[in-house]
């Protein structure tokens, strides 16, 4: 068994940032699973009547719950922008190193942009109001 070649892993690789990317893909995708259950929770609570709904309200709309939202849209708007990457290379397009790159920059850049333009709105109520 020891003459047999090992497979290539992190240790054999140069760490770069397009490794970051992808590991990140996944993180947000587990993260949006959790989110997940706890959206199918919070409308069971609405299902099982108004004071389970009182709590998970309170729950979410705590400081604690509020943080845990935003990261949840933060992780879903890098998914869905390195999901949409993730497509174009499916069709074949943007698939060369330099091209991979640029993508991840764009991608990190709309999915910030994004996440900021949606976070003002859902939490930013008062920006605005005279």
């Amino acid at each position: 068994m020891q003459d047999r070649p090992l497979s290539p892993h992190l240790g054999i690789y140069r760490f770069m940032y397009t490794m970051a990317l992808s590991i990140l893909h996944r993180i947000t995708g587990l993260w949006m699973a959790l989110g997940l259950a706890v959206l199918v929770g919070w409308l069971c609570s609405a299902a099982a009547g108004e004071s389970d709904y009182a709590r998970a309200t309170s729950l979410l709309g705590s400081a604690c719950g509020r943080i845990l939202l935003l990261l949840w849209l933060a992780a879903f708007c890098y998914h869905f922008v390195n999901g949409l990457r993730h497509l174009a290379w499916d069709a074949g397009v943007g698939l060369e190193r330099r091209a991979a790159r640029i993508s991840g920059r764009i991608a990190l850049a709309v999915a910030l942009i994004g996440f900021l333009a949606a976070a003002c709105l859902l939490f930013c109520r008062h920006l605005g109001s005279p």
